[in-house]
């Protein structure tokens, strides 16, 4: 079997969403489904001794990667959704945006049980903001986050070290650039 190179799967696009930006599109790994099964393959097993109880993706991509790896591995799946998405009561921290501004997550107040391990995955890493507040609210919820994993790290940005500063925890990227 010929192994995958995921790199040939992500489009690059010079100069967006801003000048001087170059921004990694993972539309054609979806778009292939054995590179999207690969991906979502490597994820799984990284995740397989970390004990996982649920995963959590924030929006929007984050459920691209969320939801097909909770049900390879029989788990449930809990969206940090933007502000004002979720129709029952919810936990909410904030982040600063990459390029400008601040945002808020939330998660329903029951989706996390005390105790739960919780995986948090995402298409890519870039400044680490989306994670550290999906991390905050999982936290507060009495989660614990038992690992973090995404299909692209943007290392120039220091995402991982961002979210290492708030406590060591299993990570994995499968692509760096």
């Amino acid at each position: 079997m010929t192994k995958i190179d995921l790199h040939d799967y992500v489009a690059s696009v010079e100069n967006y969403p801003e000048e001087g930006v170059t921004f990694r599109d993972i539309s054609p790994l979806m778009g292939n489904g054995a590179a999207y099964r690969d991906a979502i393959d490597q994820i799984k097993d990284f995740a397989k001794d970390l004990d996982v109880d649920l995963i959590a993706g924030p929006e929007s991509r984050g459920f691209i990667v969320g939801s097909p790896l909770a049900y390879t591995m029989g788990v449930g799946f809990v969206p940090a959704r933007k502000v004002g998405k979720l129709p029952r009561k919810a936990v909410s921290a904030s982040y600063t945006l990459e390029y400008g501004g601040v945002n808020e997550l939330e998660i329903h107040e029951d989706a996390i049980q005390p105790g739960q391990r919780v995986l948090i995955v995402d298409d890519l890493l870039a400044t680490g903001g989306t994670i550290n507040a999906t991390r905050q609210i999982i936290e507060k919820l009495g989660g614990v986050v038992a690992g973090v994993a995404f299909i692209i790290e943007l290392e120039a940005l220091h995402g991982r070290e961002k979210i290492m500063q708030a406590g060591e925890v299993p990570f994995l990227a499968l692509m760096e650039y």
